[in-house]
């Protein structure tokens, strides 16, 4: 049995490491230990099993790690028929040739979401979305739109846990999705990053469950306050529609 924690406890760790790469390509044995505040021998015994498995790559020029080719050999098993990133993404495409600006899809993985697909937008000036970019559910517009139809009792414990930010009042927080659910769509102007604004629908799929979060963002010069709201129905008439689109 002991022996058995001491496995998991050792995945556990060594999936940490990989996820470390999600903000970050290239990173340093001290780096990655600071990040998962694990001794660096430790880790650098993790990395070298990962590295013999082709999960993380080392450069030896610099010392760093980043992705190996085996997580992209995973990746492309990812590519489903069912899967929304796929399904949705000519409807994405679509919606971006419309309103002329980045078009995303979200999906809540417990307090974080995480961009599974973006389409971006063409023009010159634009807001690069990376995927598998994960974020916390405290601010922005995807954010608040997952969080608002979020089980009462999960958004309960998210809002008194430990890792919810002390500068985000709860009260006024909770305002703001009782708005959402209500209006239907969110906004957020320089909420989360500096210059940029977006507004999200929910996406419900024919089960009646909120399946993701679809966004449209851009940089705050083209989209004023009043822009995010015009595009408001647009949205939300393009999220019922993909929708329908999955199980």
């Amino acid at each position: 049995m002991e022996d058995r924690k001491l496995t998991v406890r050792a995945v556990e760790r060594a999936l940490d490491i990989l996820m470390c790469f999600t903000g970050d390509s290239d990173l340093g044995l001290t780096e990655i230990a600071s990040k998962i505040g694990l001794h660096k021998s430790t880790v650098h015994r993790l990395l070298t099993t990962l590295e013999d498995r082709g999960f993380v790559v080392r450069n030896a020029a610099t010392e760093k790690y980043r992705l190996g080719i085996r997580i992209w050999e995973l990746s492309t098993h990812l590519s489903q028929s069912d899967e929304p990133a796929i399904l949705l993404q000519p409807a994405m495409e679509g919606l971006r040739d419309r309103l002329g600006e980045t078009v995303s899809l979200y999906l809540r993985d417990g307090g974080m979401r995480i961009r599974i697909q973006a389409v971006q937008s063409n023009q010159a000036i634009r807001r690069v979305a990376p995927v598998g970019a994960r974020m916390p559910l405290a601010v922005g517009a995807s954010s608040k739109v997952l969080a608002a139809f979020m089980p009462p009792q999960e958004l309960e414990a998210l809002l008194t846990g430990d890792e919810w930010p002390p500068s985000v009042d709860t009260e006024v927080y909770k305002a703001q999705l009782q708005d959402i659910r209500e209006k239907g769509y969110a906004t957020s102007y320089e909420e989360r990053e500096p210059g940029a604004a977006a507004v999200a629908a929910p996406i419900v799929n024919r089960k009646g469950q909120v399946a993701a979060a679809l966004s449209v963002s851009g940089p705050v010069s083209r989209l004023a306050p009043e822009t995010l709201h015009d595009f408001a129905p647009i949205l939300i008439e393009a999220a019922k529609e993909m929708g329908l689109m999955l199980p």
